[in-house]
């Protein structure tokens, strides 16, 4: 029962969707041509091959931006309990200074590895 209103947005949502998506089939032109069909990015029309192989450092750094992106993300719920719990700051705080000291030895692992490095 309470789960009607839910329901109800659901089918609306689906409603003008498809109502769009058939009025546009019904009065579009669907005349095609070539500069129509061809691909661009951001009002720039490509150039060379979409096919290209890129280094495998790209993807490297990617990954390790996000991983300690991730990590960083766990420093701002910290960082609002610790005025919280003032009877066991000194724990909170040990706890994520080893949390930071990990950080730093997988950075400086992948920065001895020369991982990040561009060649």
């Amino acid at each position: 029962m309470s789960y009607i209103p839910v329901l109800i947005l659901m089918m609306v949502g689906l409603t003008v969707g498809g109502a769009i998506l058939l009025l546009t089939t019904l009065l579009g032109s669907g005349i095609q041509n070539k500069k129509k069909n061809m691909p661009f990015e951001c009002g720039v029309p490509g150039y060379g091959s979409a096919r290209h192989r890129f280094s495998v450092r790209f993807y490297l750094v990617a990954i390790l931006f996000l991983l300690f992106d991730v990590e960083a993300i766990f420093f701002y719920p910290w960082a609002v309990v610790y005025k919280k719990y003032l009877t066991i700051n000194a724990f909170i705080l040990i706890e994520m200074g080893f949390f930071a000291l990990i950080l730093l030895v997988g950075y400086f692992y992948v920065l001895g590895k020369g991982a990040l490095e561009w060649e």
